[in-house]
């Protein structure tokens, strides 16, 4: 089986052939795949900075899309042939096949397509879950700061279906605009938490806030009233102040949940700039570390 990935923690990445996967166990499904997400936690897996529970030689990747090819003992309300997309651990899905638990799976929609089902899971994930732990109600005001990415701009759309006013920061403000945000700050101008809290009833602050800028907490948390929330997916949570609460939000599978974004999100509030074949990883995982405006980067078989 060809798979793109590793043969040692911190080496470059490479086309592997690897044994064939096993007969999926019990709760579990076996995928061909037909693409996989990629993300900036990749280069973790890639480094050994996030344990998955495999070890080198390994393919990277924890987003599937894709063809059941054969379901395990236990599995309920799946079956060969469906097409459905994962966040699964362990890591593994920039390959050819890929095992994921049935518990993780989502339908991929007729008309969705696989491109964009795959680039979904972890964004679509990470948003929802930093939304809940920050307890976004409709009227609220919201600040997500970092909306130029591809997880920022998911949570723009996800916050303003939730009914909140969203203020979002960002280099280019039409993408953040056009996914629900009211005002959107170019977070390069001096003191732009100031111009946030400006933006806020008597300049008190919003009430939460969700970080997706990388070292950004710092910031964000001093556009925040005394008292509210804050929500970082950076792992740069800062010093409590103000009675403000604090999340760390850690991505968790959860296949119901994907369940309901996947036709929430997939529509438009995911666009895959380019996919690249396996053989090419590397070139994949080096236009997402120059950025790429809000776009998805994925793999296709």
């Amino acid at each position: 089986m060809r798979a793109a990935g590793v043969d040692r923690f911190g080496a470059d990445l490479q086309l592997l052939e690897l044994p064939e996967p096993a007969e999926p166990g019990p709760g579990e499904v076996l995928l061909g795949v037909r693409a996989s997400g990629m993300g900036n936690w990749d280069e973790f897996i890639r480094t050994g900075g996030w344990d998955t529970g495999i070890r080198p030689p390994m393919p990277l990747g924890v987003e599937a899309a894709g063809l059941i090819m054969a379901v395990g003992s236990g599995v309920r309300g799946f079956q060969s042939g469906d097409a459905v997309t994962t966040h699964s651990l362990p890591a593994g899905s920039w390959a050819e096949k890929f095992t994921a638990l049935a518990e993780y799976l989502a339908p991929v929609p007729a008309g969705v397509p696989m491109t964009v089902a795959a680039a979904l899971p972890v964004p679509a994930l990470t948003a929802d879950q930093a939304l809940d732990a920050v307890t976004v109600r409709p009227n609220e005001t919201v600040l997500v700061h970092g909306a130029g990415g591809v997880t920022g701009g998911v949570l723009v759309n996800l916050a303003a279906r939730r009914g909140a006013r969203v203020i979002a920061t960002a280099g280019q403000a039409g993408r953040a605009r056009a996914l629900g945000a009211a005002h959107v700050i170019d977070y390069h101008e001096p003191d732009w938490p100031a111009r946030v809290r400006a933006l806020t009833s008597g300049g008190a602050g919003v009430d939460a806030a969700v970080n997706a800028a990388r070292s950004g907490s710092a910031d964000a948390v001093r556009a925040v009233r005394d008292g509210g929330r804050l929500a970082t997916i950076t792992a740069d949570l800062p010093p409590a102040e103000r009675g403000i609460a604090l999340s760390d939000i850690v991505v968790v599978p959860d296949g119901a949940r994907l369940t309901r974004l996947v036709p929430l999100l997939a529509p438009d509030a995911i666009t895959v700039g380019a996919s690249y074949p396996l053989a090419e990883a590397a070139a994949a995982l080096a236009r997402l570390r120059h950025g790429t405006h809000g776009a998805a980067i994925v793999l296709e078989p």
